[in-house]
């Protein structure tokens, strides 16, 4: 099932035929394809260069997937124990000095970007999470202080909206919106509107 958005104008295709499904197959995904996806997330950019971000792999029927799993809130669990695939991302709070890092969660949110699109490119598809238990996380899995967990990622190829409950299989089916471009851009005072708008008309 494809869900394409209707873009204000073209974008590349894997922009476009990206979107976050929660219906997924149950085929395997290799070690091979889940290197190069961690690969694409290790080249992202982030501040100073210092890479705050770390990655906690669980794979369908093993103990780290388990344990993802158990932080899940009710409602994602219904989905997600269909993925093979469950990833915990987690940034480093602080640097070897002790300061705390600005943009942490900007240069994780930037890695788990080039990790999805790298999926989408493979054939993947991506779910990120934010319900989920963190102090339940920290505790299952000892993460040191000095990091915070901050999404739970559903990986997998796409599966039949068939095998969700009911209610879920509306938004499944449902076509994607956005916000007006507009509504995105300013020029000179935030809030005012940017003259590059007038292109699209």
């Amino acid at each position: 099932m494809t869900k394409v958005a209707k873009t204000s104008v073209e974008i590349n295709p894997l922009l476009a035929n990206r979107w976050s499904p929660r219906a997924f197959s149950e085929i395997a995904i290799s070690d091979d394809l889940l290197i190069k996806l961690i690969e694409a997330a290790r080249w992202s950019p982030s501040a100073s260069n210092l890479q705050p971000w770390h990655f906690i792999i669980g794979k369908k029927h093993d103990e780290t997937y388990q344990k993802i799993f158990e932080t899940l809130v009710e409602f994602n669990q219904l989905w997600a124990i269909n993925a093979p695939i469950l990833i915990l991302s987690c940034g480093e709070k602080t640097g070897k000095d002790g300061n705390p890092l600005q943009t942490f969660k900007y240069d994780v949110g930037q890695a788990v970007a080039h990790l999805t699109f790298q999926a989408i490119s493979d054939g993947l598809f991506v779910h990120q999470m934010a319900g989920y238990s963190k102090e339940k996380a920290i505790e299952l899995f000892q993460i040191p202080n000095h990091f915070e967990p901050l999404t739970v990622i559903a990986l997998g190829y796409m599966g039949d909206p068939l095998i969700l409950p009911s209610r879920m299989q509306v938004s499944e089916k449902a076509e994607r919106v956005r916000k007006p471009l507009a509504d995105l851009i300013s020029q000179n005072i935030f809030g005012t509107a940017s003259s590059i708008i007038n292109k699209l008309k």
